[in-house]
C-alpha cells in the first residue's frame, strides 16, 4: 500500500473508533473492513479514477466502472448496485458512502437510452435501500445525510396523448439538486426539477415536488415549509 494510502487508512480508522469500543468488537469490525478493502483494491482497477481507499461490501455490483471517478475513502456497502454508464459520468468526492441495497441507475441495466449522471460532494451518504434515478442530472452537495429508502427521480414520463400508451411516449429528463448540509429523512421522495436549498431538512415520508428554500424544514405530501431554521 502506498504511504499516502496507509496514512489515509489509519486516519480513517482513528476517526471511527473511540474508547466506547471494546478491543474485541474493534477487531471484528476491522477484519470486516479489511475484507471490504481487499475487494476495493480489485474493483478500483476498473474505475475511471480513484484518489484514495475503496471499500466494497459483499454482493455489491459496480457496473461500467470506467465511468466512475471517486475521491478518498469511498464505500459501497453490501448488495448495493451502482450503474455508472452516463454521459456526465458518476463523479464522487471524498468520504462518500453508498448504503446497503441502494441502487444508483442513470441507465437501464438492459440497454435503452443513456442517462445524464450523478455528482456527489464530500462527506455525503446515500442511505440503505435508496433509489437514485439519475437519468437526468442529479447533484448532491457536501455533508448531505440521506436516510434509508429515500428515492430521487430526475425524469418524468410523458403522458399528453391518449391514443398511444404512456410507455411509448417516452420521458422528459430534468435535474435534481441537493445543496450542502441537508438531511433527507427516511422514505422521502424527491421528484424531477427540484432544488433543495442549503441546510434544509426533509421530514420522513415527504414528497418534494417543488423547490425548497435554504434552511427550511419541509414535511407532507406534497411537502410544504413548516419552519425555517434561521
Amino acid at each position: 500500500m502506498p504511504p499516502d494510502q496507509k496514512k489515509s487508512y489509519f486516519s480513517y480508522i482513528n476517526s471511527r473508533f473511540n474508547n466506547e469500543w471494546s478491543k474485541s468488537n474493534t477487531a471484528i469490525t476491522l477484519y470486516r473492513m479489511l475484507i471490504y478493502l481487499l475487494r476495493g483494491f480489485w474493483h478500483r482497477l476498473f474505475f475511471g479514477s480513484a484518489s484514495g481507499l475503496v471499500f466494497v461490501g459483499k454482493g455489491a455490483s459496480i457496473r461500467y466502472a470506467k465511468y466512475l471517478n471517486v475521491g478518498k475513502d469511498f464505500i459501497v456497502e453490501d448488495y448495493a448496485e451502482v450503474n455508472c454508464m452516463a454521459y456526465k459520468k458518476i463523479m464522487i468526492g471524498d468520504r462518500v458512502t453508498i448504503g446497503k441495497f441502494a441502487l444508483v441507475r442513470p441507465t437501464n441495466s438492459y440497454g435503452g437510452a443513456i442517462g445524464e449522471g450523478l455528482k456527489i460532494g464530500n462527506n455525503s451518504s446515500i442511505g440503505p435501500y435508496a433509489y437514485i434515478g439519475c437519468s437526468g442530472m442529479i447533484e448532491i452537495g457536501d455533508n448531505v445525510m440521506m436516510s434509508p429508502r429515500v428515492s430521487i427521480y430526475a425524469e418524468n414520463h410523458v403522458f399528453d396523448r391518449t391514443d398511444i400508451t404512456i410507455k411509448d411516449q417516452g420521458v422528459k429528463r430534468e435535474f435534481v439538486k441537493i445543496e450542502d448540509d441537508c438531511w433527507i429523512a427516511a422514505n422521502s421522495i424527491i421528484l424531477a426539477g427540484v432544488t433543495i436549498g442549503k441546510g434544509s431538512i426533509i421530514a420522513a415520508g415527504s414528497v418534494v415536488t417543488r423547490d425548497v428554500p435554504p434552511y427550511s424544514i419541509v414535511a407532507g405530501v406534497p411537502a410544504t415549509v413548516i419552519k425555517s431554521r434561521i
